[in-house]
């Protein structure tokens, strides 16, 4: 088995038990005009290169680091092993960016379209009894990708947000692999709970020759099996009930395994799958994970690595990624316009870590582009559906490929609408967000995107929208361009239905931006009618350095303003206006700091929570600090901003500056479960 990522690549739909990797060495040839003969290729004894697919052929780890390019080809030789006799033989693919054609010897088994979805071809009849073939595949990936899906892919010409834009993924960038399976066979599983939560739903399909006559054993992992027949269109929904459920949550990830195996004239097939028990709703402006109250405390995750691009260099990359978000204090990670490998969702399900799920944007908007947009929908629902950790589904973001304007273009309003229409008929279990961070259409959230590095202009707008319900806000485009933005297409009061702040930040350096991240997610919890919020961004990318980690996933120098603390479950707000890293706030003559503090709690009871202060050098840590004892608790119930608490406390003596440590002490025991700081300097 190759070296190159060889875990299985689809666990959501398993056939582990005959498949074949191709990841690996393949032959690569550049095809300037494309107009390259296939027959000619597939016969050529010496091609020029070799790439290592599934890596990009910009990347470095393709071994081709080939930027610009349009037309690639990839040759291999594939072995079918000996004991699939009998079997159809089964080509897929993960995603290959843009388009795809594919021959098996001298045959072409077929095409694709979209750089984000995955692809299947039976070669059985094209390998006509052999054991061995050549695989040729023709990849087309335009330079100009407006009207295309591409997310953030850099595009010439230019999109109107190449200023966030990265290196193209061009070609092949998912796994490559052979699967066995009879003629009859399982072609769909979707898994959904249960209405109480108390038992598993499997929608099943099944395709081929025999199957109106299938049998099909479906099971649960603890329950019994279920038998029954397909229906004459080859559906069946088989109800599996489970006896003391086990809910999914982030705190305990708990996954029922699903097997279904079927029996035909044509042979036996087994798939296999998993998903959670829980559920994910909207009631008024709350979001609600198993009944219970859900705050998200997300973190943008772009799905880029420093020498593989958009695809990960080893599985281990999914894990390390999931494991910083949640060492970092979020509970979410927004995977940002891309359809991610499905072993990241795999490891997000068994880890506990929830996900906003979104397609590729395009770049402009036309009829085409927009169909192209539209039709990732369908096939993202097929292939991530069933996992429990995908709790919001995204549609477009910010305008993109809506030339920024659904306002004032009622097609551009029809676009978003029919967009959201489609995904809730394919799944109504999750809520949708129509068009992130701008003028919303047709939605289950009211999610807004604010960039403001000013604590008295970000304090400012998130009070306007939360608290003065205003119907817009401002937005900078650059160059000093600022736009108005509504927050519905009707210039209308938003629906009943949760709030949240879906992007920010800021900050020209790493101290800057980890100041930035205490002081604006304070303000956030400030206002208790918030859902939640997504903190731009996980890592840096490229030039965008934006990251709670550098580009390496190395922890960057924050001004000891850990992520950890900023996004804990009980956090400390501070009621001042800061003035600059390292100088929050400055005294008067008394050298007093003075300010009200107030409690911010969204554990699953009421606390009695005493606020301590302890001091200590600026920009320095609270590690081995030791408050001072006797501070009075107050009460503090969740999801509630607690009254305030009157911090004053006169600097060191003959300290300049210092830093003010404010700890969040439990009162029944004494334990430290949140806090803030303030640097005080003298006038």
């Amino acid at each position: 088995m190759s070296s190159v990522r060889p875990e299985y690549p689809r666990p959501h739909f398993d056939r582990s038990h005959a498949w074949l990797t191709l990841n690996g060495d393949w032959d690569f040839t550049v095809d300037p005009s494309g107009t390259a003969n296939p027959r000619d290729l597939a016969a050529r004894a010496q091609w020029p290169q070799t790439i290592t697919v599934p890596f990009a052929w910009e990347t470095e780890a393709s071994g081709v680091a080939a930027n610009w390019l349009e037309y690639g080809w990839y040759r291999r030789t594939l072995t079918v092993p000996a004991d699939w006799h009998g079997l159809r033989v089964v080509l897929h693919f993960g995603a290959v960016h843009h388009q795809a054609r594919v021959w098996v010897g001298d045959v072409e088994v077929g095409g694709h379209e979209g750089g984000y979805t995955p692809f299947e071809f039976d070669i059985t009849d094209a390998l006509a009894g052999r054991t061995e073939a050549t695989v040729l595949v023709r990849v087309w990936a335009p330079v100009d990708k407006r009207e295309i899906v591409h997310g953030k892919q850099r595009s010439i010409p230019r999109d109107d947000y190449d200023d966030c834009a990265f290196t193209p993924t061009s070609g092949i960038w998912q796994p490559v692999w052979l699967e066995a399976r009879p003629a009859t066979y399982v072609s769909g599983l979707a898994l959904t709970p249960g209405e109480n939560l108390d038992a598993i739903v499997a929608d099943i399909s099944v395709a081929g020759p025999d199957a109106a006559r299938a049998r099909l054993t479906v099971q649960a992992t603890g329950g019994d099996p279920v038998t029954t027949v397909a229906g004459a269109d080859g559906r069946v929904r088989v109800t599996l009930p489970v006896t003391e459920p086990r809910l999914w949550s982030p705190a305990d990830p708990y996954l029922y395994g699903v097997t279904v195996t079927l029996d035909s004239g044509d042979g036996t097939d087994q798939v296999r799958s998993a998903t959670g028990l829980r559920r994910i709703e909207t009631r008024g402006d709350h979001l609600l994970l198993n009944g219970e109250r859900l705050y998200v405390r997300g973190v943008l995750d772009q799905g880029y690595w420093p020498h593989s691009g958009m695809t990960a260099p080893d599985d281990r990359g999914f894990v390390t990624d999931l494991e910083l978000a949640r060492e970092s204090g979020f509970n979410l990670v927004r995977k940002h316009l891309k359809l991610e490998d499905p072993r990241f969702l795999h490891h997000a399900d068994r880890m506990g870590m929830l996900v906003w799920a979104e397609p590729a944007s395009t770049g402009t908007f036309t009829p085409e582009a927009a169909a192209r947009f539209e039709a990732q929908i369908a096939p993202m629902v097929a292939r991530d559906g069933n996992h429990p950790s995908v709790v919001i589904w995204g549609l477009y973001n910010e305008e993109w490929g809506l030339d920024w304007d659904v306002p004032g273009d009622p097609a551009k309003q029809d676009a978003v609408r029919r967009a959201y229409d489609l995904l809730k008929s394919l799944d109504a279990t999750r809520p949708v967000v129509d068009n992130s961070g701008w003028t919303h259409v047709a939605t289950d959230l009211v999610d807004w995107h604010i960039y403001d590095e000013t604590p008295a202009g970000w304090a400012a707008k998130v009070r306007s929208l939360l608290a003065e319900r205003t119907t817009g806000f401002p937005v900078g485009l650059g160059g000093g361009s600022i736009v108005h933005k509504l927050l519905m297409s009707d210039g209308g009061p938003t629906p009943a239905v949760p709030n949240l702040n879906s992007e920010y930040g800021g900050g020209k350096t790493s101290v800057e931006r980890g100041w930035n991240q205490r002081w604006q997610t304070q303000e956030l919890r400030r206002h208790d009618v918030l859902s939640g919020y997504v903190w731009t961004e996980l890592y840096d990318i490229e030039h965008e350095f934006a990251g709670v980690y550098a580009f390496d996933r190395t922890l960057k120098d924050s001004g000891v303003s850990p992520a950890s603390a900023a996004h804990a479950d009980t956090v400390l707000v501070v009621d001042a206006q800061p003035l600059a890293p390292g100088r929050d706030l400055v005294t008067g003559p008394d050298r007093k700091a003075a300010f009200d503090v107030r409690i911010s709690h969204h554990g699953p009871a009421p606390e009695r929570i005493a606020v301590a202060a302890v001091w200590g050098p600026v920009l320095g840590s609270a590690e081995g600090l030791v408050p001072a004892a006797g501070p009075a608790a107050v009460t503090v119930e969740p999801y509630r901003l607690s009254e305030p608490v009157h911090i004053c406390e006169g600097l060191p003596d003959g300290a300049p500056a210092a830093r003010l440590h404010l700890l969040a002490v439990r009162a029944c025991d004494g334990q430290v479960i949140g806090g803030t700081c303030v640097d005080v300097a003298v006038r």
